[in-house]
């Protein structure tokens, strides 16, 4: 067993070891996230909690996972990513054994805090582990498998996770984890290569603190806005608190030697224009991928099944496009990839205009198709010209904003739309007091295009300002 061990270390072939490990990791994160969501109704049910409760199964996790992410890649730089990306292995599988221990909704929460900790460990550190393991020719094609692999764990989630609901038990969801987690902690220790030694550097606790409340207090009123309403005390106290306390953070960053977020950062182009174009782009594909569901099953009548069949095809269409582009984007550079690709998305999204009451399902796929190849074509060029535009030592904090952009584009783009929704929806049905079905379903429409017509406004000016970095690409590659 050792020699085959020493064997692996040994070839000339061991990155693509480090990419199968990257992407079990990655796999696990993502399918967690989605499995969980099919399990709710059941533990709501067997843990006797109601829907204002049970939801903190999902919004712990996001919080935790978004409010630690730069925290954790900072580390990274400090302490070595083979060491915090193995240890989030470990965390994130004990987390998941005790997930399905919990037989009390609130230790269940407290379980999926512990699980998130483990999975922003990870998170924090997948893509630099990749750009430091491969060359600048093959970086494109590593983040595109990747990113096919981010598609394949979102894809299989509901359907494993409705599976193991309906023949085992939902504790499973949480069960499958334990197995996977223990080959990738395993691999871990045996293929990624050892941490050097790193110079003796303070680490920002109290600016970690700061921006970890301040984020919390900002997401928890962004999520909650809807539930509390958007003017009651704990969402404006939430929301003021944390601007004030990040705002706070900002201040004393700027000012210290060693700062958790070394803001000269943004100083560069490429990673400040390539970042914010990605933002953009979670913000308005998320949009869709929030509101179609509610389309298909509200408008449509399409069953829970049907829908989870249409959905499919824009996570599959961005499996079969990632690596592609990401290999394509290595020999030819990624600013056409990037560009054109939310360019596509625009088209997806612009292509939902014309969609009506009755449309059909050729109708529709068209639009899942487009988005799912335009964020395919997109993601993995734009994150290997991030990643590859900052120095070594700041890949792991850059890592660390490049999921936190991530993440809250994707909370941003689901906020936003059921906002703009049901506020467009209120306004088309002002005076009606009993809508009949029909005009309940013709103002969703209505409402749903507006939203989808601002959800393309984005994404051009994502494809814009992805266009703009042609000019410093060119200038770093000189």
């Amino acid at each position: 067993m050792s020699l085959m061990f020493n064997n692996i270390k040994q070839s000339t072939n061991l990155r693509w070891f480090i990419l199968a490990d990257v992407v079990l990791g990655t796999f696990m994160a993502t399918l967690d996230s989605s499995i969980v969501n099919v399990a709710l109704p059941t533990i709501s049910t067997q843990l006797k909690a109601g829907l204002s409760i049970v939801q903190w199964v999902v919004v712990s996790y996001l919080l935790t996972l978004c409010s630690l992410l730069p925290i954790f890649g900072r580390l990274s730089d400090l302490w070595g990513r083979k060491r915090v990306y193995s240890t989030g292995f470990l965390v994130f599988t004990i987390g998941s054994a005790l997930c399905g221990l919990s037989e009390n909704i609130w230790i269940l929460v407290g379980m999926r805090v512990l699980q998130a900790v483990g999975a922003s460990m990870m998170m924090a550190n997948n893509q630099a582990i990749i750009v430091s393991s491969f060359p600048i020719t093959e970086r494109g094609r590593a983040l595109g498998l990747t990113s096919t692999f981010v598609a394949l764990g979102s894809l299989a989630g509901p359907a494993l996770g409705g599976f193991l609901i309906s023949w085992v038990d939902w504790r499973f969801v949480f069960y499958i984890n334990i197995p996977i987690g223990i080959i990738g902690y395993l691999a871990a220790q045996i293929v990624l290569p050892a941490d050097k030694d790193k110079k003796e550097v303070s680490f920002d606790f109290k600016g970690s603190i700061l921006f970890t409340i301040g984020l919390i207090g900002i997401l928890f009123a962004v999520t909650n806005g809807k539930t509390f309403g958007w003017t009651s005390p704990t969402i404006l106290i939430s929301l003021i608190s944390g601007i004030i306390l990040l705002a706070v953070f900002c201040v004393i960053e700027l000012r210290i030697e060693n700062p958790l977020i070394d803001f000269s950062i943004y100083q560069n182009r490429v990673f400040m224009l390539g970042n914010f174009s990605a933002f953009l782009n979670f913000t308005a594909t998320f949009s869709n991928a929030i509101l179609m569901p509610f389309y298909l099953q509200d408008v449509l009548h399409y069953s829970p099944s049907g829908v989870g069949l249409m959905m499919a095809f824009l996570p599959v269409s961005m499996a079969i496009i990632a690596p592609i582009s990401g290999y394509a984007s290595d020999k030819f550079g990624p600013l056409w990839f990037t560009t054109g690709g939310l360019a596509i998305n625009t088209v997806g999204l612009l292509y939902l205009l014309s969609v009506t009451t009755h449309s059909t399902f050729w109708q529709i796929v068209p639009s899942l198709i487009l988005v799912g190849v335009g964020t395919g074509m997109f993601q993995p060029p734009n994150n290997s010209s991030v990643m590859s535009s900052v120095r070594k030592d700041q890949i792991g904090i850059v890592n660390g904003l490049n999921a936190l952009v991530r993440s809250l584009g994707m909370m941003l783009g689901a906020s936003l739309s059921v906002l703009l929704l049901e506020n467009r929806q209120t306004a088309i049905l002002s005076g009606i007091v009993q809508p009949t079905p029909y005009q309940a379903a013709s103002s969703f429409v209505s409402a749903f295009h507006i939203v989808m017509a601002v959800a393309a406004a984005i994404s051009l000016c994502a494809a814009i300002i992805s266009f703009s970095r042609k000019n410093y690409i060119l200038a770093q590659s000189k």
